[in-house]
């Protein structure tokens, strides 16, 4: 399983030779949680094996993003999230800082839940923290709405979701 291209985008699986632009990614200031601690190099690791767990155990996983040119944009894709005991498939998306506010997150995460939907996969969530209104507002897009809060990676959280078994409203 593997999103279709978009207009400016191209998804692909994460392997360990992307692990300075996961580092990148991964370390770079978080401007809604000025709190959450630095990332550094052995945490980009960890993700990018994490990564390839996934695409062994599920099919999918977070995939890199970048350009048609091959410039790297950053991570979007499906992971299985415990919400509160309940496994849920959930979109994540992270761009690089100065990539971010171009549209991407949006872009990435459309081809995503489009993807998700031929997979047949019938309800997909988003994680969030409260404060993130961009995260939230790139939910909305997809046709998300706010289905509950839960306590989720040691922090509250709004669980964004839709059902993918009707048509998407973006």
């Amino acid at each position: 399983m593997l999103p279709e291209p978009t207009a400016r985008l191209r998804f692909r699986p994460m392997t360990i030779a992307d692990l300075d632009d996961v580092t990148t990614l991964l370390s770079a200031p978080d401007p809604v949680r000025v709190d959450r601690p630095a990332r550094d190099r052995d945490d980009a690791v960890r993700w990018i094996e994490w990564q390839e767990r996934n695409y062994a155990d599920h099919g999918f996983g977070l995939w890199v993003v970048e350009t048609h040119d091959g410039e790297f944009v950053g991570d979007c894709g499906l992971t299985v999230q415990d919400v509160e005991g309940e496994p849920h498939v959930e979109v994540g998306y992270h761009v690089v800082p100065d990539l971010r506010r171009h549209g991407y997150a949006t872009e990435a995460a459309t081809a995503v839940r489009d993807c998700a939907a031929a997979a047949g996969i019938d309800h997909l969530v988003a994680i969030i923290r409260p404060e993130n209104t961009p995260s939230q507002a790139v939910a909305r897009t997809l046709g998300m709405v706010v289905e509950r809060t839960a306590y989720v990676h040691d922090g509250d959280a709004l669980v964004l979701g839709t059902s993918l078994t009707r048509p998407p409203t973006a």
